[in-house]
């Protein structure tokens, strides 16, 4: 990068934190700090706590490195606390974050920006767990949370509705199952960087996202032009519509027997992961970035609206 340590910006990377996805967010902390010092960044590492706004009010970062995966610190309530403190931050600003991690609300931007979804509706929990809601094939999920935790996929012979886990909330999201290939899209400031499918032998779940072996990725996608470019298309169309910055990963299905019209989107995480098994650093190698350069390009683009 050309600059001294002494006039890089003092790093704060937040990690952690009280959702589901704990274990996932403190992988990608580790590895975004680990990649930052390597860069020449002062580093402090922050599991999100009760007592995080007192340690960054002491440690006075110039940059906070959001790393928090899941609730709490994908949706929007981390970010206010940071903006209320005036500092700046990586990823998606109070909105962009409330609206993306609210499933049925990303599919209201995504349809006013006219762009592909899935028919889906929201459901009482003991509705679903009743009765089929919608003919099957389809999936049950939360309609707040990510990393596939807690999907539930109904298929076409299923006799039963499905039995759902204690822990799910009310309200649960009930969308149509659209076959066909797994490929995902990272989106970095004004630029799509490329296009990856995900092969795996079952479910695209918890385990396959992130443990060493669950899944295959194909990077670059092996598509058709026109689909490669329509993933490019909308992944930056969704980014810009949901009102998000720096970097997001927007996951889609393809029905390839359906041609362009057989591409819909599923939703756009405002936090990817930055684990060494996660998609968007690849897409950064892709575009000819190491992991430092695609960690370091996050912090030079941080901010914060005060």
């Amino acid at each position: 990068m050309g600059m001294s340590s002494r006039t890089l910006p003092k790093v704060v990377v937040l990690l952690g934190g009280p959702s589901a996805e704990r274990e996932v967010s403190l992988s990608s902390g580790r590895e975004c700090a680990a990649a930052l010092r390597a860069m020449g960044y002062e580093v402090t590492e922050i599991d999100a706590g009760p007592d995080m706004a007192a340690r960054l009010a002491d440690l006075q970062p110039d940059v906070v490195f959001n790393a928090l995966h899941g609730r709490w610190g994908e949706d929007g309530c981390v970010q206010g606390v940071l903006e209320w403190m005036g500092l700046p931050y990586t990823h998606s600003g109070v909105l962009a974050s409330a609206l993306a991690m609210d499933k049925e609300r990303t599919k209201l931007v995504y349809r006013a920006a006219d762009l592909p979804v899935a028919d889906s509706l929201l459901a009482d929990k003991a509705d679903v767990q009743a009765r089929h809601v919608m003919a099957p094939p389809y999936v049950v999920k939360p309609y707040n949370e990510g990393s596939s935790v807690g999907v539930y996929l109904v298929n076409e012979a299923a006799n039963a509705p499905p039995v759902l886990a204690a822990d799910m909330p009310q309200t649960v999201m009930v969308e149509a199952f659209i076959p066909g290939r797994e490929l995902t899209c990272t989106v970095m400031g004004d630029r799509a960087l490329g296009v990856t499918e995900i092969l795996t032998d079952g479910w695209y779940d918890y385990d396959a996202k992130y443990k060493a072996g669950g899944s295959r990725h194909v990077c670059p996608a092996e598509l058709p032009d026109d689909i490669t470019a329509a993933c490019l298309d909308y992944a930056l169309r969704a980014h810009n519509a949901l009102g998000c910055r720096g970097v997001t990963r927007t996951d889609f299905r393809w029905d390839e027997a359906k041609g362009l019209a057989g591409l819909i989107l599923l939703e756009t995480n405002t936090q990817p992961g930055m684990t060494p098994t996660s998609l968007s650093p690849e897409h950064g190698a892709l575009a000819g970035m190491t992991f430092g350069e695609f960690c370091a390009w996050m912090v030079e683009d941080a901010s914060c609206n005060r």
